[in-house]
């Protein structure tokens, strides 16, 4: 309990948690780096921190509030999770009656955290779906307070409380001066998405462009598109493609888009988030050739049809690069008291990191999904268990072998370029190839389940021409995010 100098380790943490608490030489972005070690030290550090903030009579939201405008969080998963954990900790000592259960009041509240990360990332992030209503933001939390359920009173205030205003996000004052620094406050509603704004972004890299055919075949949480058209019918449409940044861009025309050049004005369709997807052959697919499937973030699927197989290859490579250099870590699952398994969330905003710190993030996700896929197998559900326990382990496994594959092609892919840092990506393919013995392909995805119906359904896309019509938003899942969407 002693440092070498004999003062007292909780004298020490208490001293360093004042100072970070009042900001006495250190910044709102440098707070979250002192709470987040898994050591004894910094998990004294950090509840001697939270001591500082009274949530007494506060609603959850409120007191979230106040706490992301204290510091910045930051780090990986693992971090920035035992922070908010800390959070729900203190929230709950300073509420004892909202929850009952003492051993279990932390974990509820820790869930309800989740829950608010998320719906406020939904409702104001980057999304370009349709937004979580108040029914399904109570759907999404059932059986979830320790096997029960939170009152619906209490839901439906969070909700609305989020939806009228957005969570605010805590930044250095000296960034605030600089509006290059500063966190821009996007309008509420899916027009602020940044996909948009990165369009108007001169400085975005441009990976690929040419003609593609696209459709999509899951809509949001895989599920079946909408529409008058049967399942699996609906219609394929030609576009000229641009791959810039994380965002793949459906434009007007067959002509080239220079680098740099605003897509204001050309854009004719919703753009596609490729942070966190997966693109690889649609091995089921046999009605055309040369048909790659792209898996988001928020397991949409969309089916693409390139002009020859070198294409479909170059296409594949490039957006899963894409994805691999820009898409952040991942925000850490909800824990405690959750029972039914859901997706962490994924962040939209593109990561801030050197490839050499992506390689290594990704080989962490990589590691982490190998180890749980191995604990999970070794775990089996009694062959006579409840359906929703057997139910629950298809859909872990399913999602961690999804993983560990978008993890493997992440990590190959940014070795490949780690060797071959040149700008010109032909050379990068050209290198990828020679290291994979010849086209470089991406392994196929998962085999199919109830949430992944077979490509066999699928009519072939027709030869239309590329359209011209003038025009132009997560998933209920629960986890603990933790920066801002």
């Amino acid at each position: 309990d002693k440092l070498a100098n004999g003062v007292r380790t909780d004298k020490v943490a208490w001293n360093l948690a004042s100072r970070l608490y009042r900001l006495e030489g250190y910044r709102k972005s440098e707070v979250a780096a002192y709470l987040q070690k898994n050591n004894d030290f910094s998990r004294a550090v950090a509840e001697e921190y939270l001591s500082f903030f009274q949530f007494g009579g506060q609603s959850l939201d409120r007191a979230l509030r106040g706490f992301l405008q204290a510091l910045v969080l930051s780090g990986e998963t693992q971090e920035r999770e035992r922070i908010l954990y800390q959070f729900s900790k203190r929230f709950h000592y300073c509420n004892p009656g909202v929850f009952s259960s003492a051993s279990r009041g932390t974990d509820s509240v820790h869930t309800l955290t989740c829950a608010i990360m998320l719906l406020n990332t939904d409702l104001h992030g980057q999304n370009i779906g349709k937004s979580m209503s108040c029914q399904e933001f109570i759907t999404n939390l059932n059986g979830l307070r320790d096997g029960g359920n939170f009152s619906k009173g209490l839901l439906k205030a969070l909700y609305w409380s989020i939806r009228s205003e957005k969570l605010e996000w805590a930044v250095d004052e000296e960034d605030t001066a600089r509006p290059e620094k500063a966190m821009p406050s996007a309008p509420a509603g899916k027009m602020g998405s940044p996909f948009l704004q990165l369009a108007q972004d001169p400085t975005v890299p441009t990976y690929k462009q040419g003609i593609l055919a696209r459709k999509m075949h899951h809509d949001v949480d895989g599920k079946k598109t909408p529409g008058a058209a049967p399942w699996g019918k609906r219609g394929w449409k030609m576009f000229h493609t641009l791959l810039r940044g994380m965002v793949l861009y459906f434009l007007k025309g067959e002509d080239h888009c220079p680098e740099g050049e605003s897509l204001v004005g050309q854009m004719v369709d919703e753009p596609v988030g490729v942070h966190h997807s997966l693109a690889t052959p649609a091995t089921h697919y046999t009605k055309k050739p040369h048909v790659f499937q792209l898996r988001t973030a928020d397991w949409r699927l969309y089916l693409f049809q390139a002009p020859t197989a070198k294409e479909m290859s170059s296409w594949i490579a490039r957006i899963n690069l894409a994805a691999a250099m820009h898409s952040a870590p991942p925000f850490p699952a909800a824990v405690g008291s959750q029972r039914r398994f859901v997706r962490p969330i994924l962040p939209v905003g593109p990561a801030q990191s050197s490839l050499e710190e992506q390689h290594r993030s990704h080989e962490n996700c990589l590691d982490a999904a190998s180890d749980d896929l191995l604990d999970l197998q070794r775990n089996l559900p009694e062959r006579r268990g409840r359906s929703r326990e057997l139910e629950d382990y298809r859909l872990r496994k399913e999602y961690l072998e999804y993983e560990k594959t978008r993890y493997e092609t992440y990590v190959q892919l940014l070795v490949a370029r780690l060797r071959c840092p040149a700008e010109d990506l032909d050379l990068w393919e050209e290198q990828l190839g020679r290291e994979a013995g010849g086209t470089w392909e991406a392994k196929p995805s998962l085999k199919k389940s109830h949430s992944s119906p077979s490509l066999h359904q699928d009519e072939a896309p027709t030869t239309a021409k590329p359209s011209v019509r003038p025009g132009c938003p997560p998933r209920g899942g629960l986890s603990a995010a933790c920066r801002p969407p």
